[in-house]
């Protein structure tokens, strides 16, 4: 399994497009974990943000519980490292569910904050949390440190990729250079 994360608005389900066409499946951690949310009540992505860390947590444990049979070597699951909650930043992959996976890489897809801040504001699909750019930066440094701790913990190998507005085709390239 490829692990691959970036903060909203990164630009990771278009960078994921390549690995589609070229035959991979993409599992969206947010999409599994809203199927069995959505049992439980609650409506959006973004309302499940919002839940206490306990709820969200045994959300997460039952997704991990399915990934952790997953042996398909062609699965990339698209998530965050973290998530940005109003008590802190929660892990987005805890060790318990990391140690049952096979990871054979994480990536981590990124961009200059200001690029981010103006994809989000072009996104009206979604209610994001109203991060300033201060706190943009600062949730990525967050994830920068999770992904190396969970490189430590898996012992894949970790790799940033920058996409760059306007260098999507760039950005897919290199990506599509991880997967051979």
């Amino acid at each position: 399994m490829i692990i691959v994360m970036g903060v909203p608005g990164a630009g990771k389900s278009t960078v994921l497009s390549i690995a589609q066409a070229a035959g991979w499946t993409v599992l969206n951690y947010g999409d599994l974990m809203m199927e069995i949310a959505k049992g439980k009540g609650i409506a959006d992505r973004d309302a499940l943000r919002k839940q206490p860390a306990e709820f969200q947590k045994e959300i997460q444990k039952e997704v991990g519980e399915r990934l952790a049979k997953e042996k398909r070597r062609t699965v990339i699951l698209d998530t965050h490292c973290s998530v940005n909650t109003p008590g802190g930043y929660l892990p987005g992959l805890p060790f318990s569910f990391l140690s049952r996976w096979s990871v054979e890489r994480l990536v981590y897809i990124t961009a200059e904050p200001k690029e981010i801040m103006k994809r989000r504001e072009k996104d009206p699909t979604r209610k994001r949390n109203d991060q300033d750019l201060h706190q943009l930066m600062e949730h990525d440094q967050i994830n920068r440190a999770y992904m190396a701790a969970y490189s430590v913990l898996t012992g894949a190998p970790a790799k940033i990729i920058i996409n760059a507005d306007g260098k999507v085709e760039k950005t897919q390239t290199e990506f599509k250079a991880l997967l051979a």
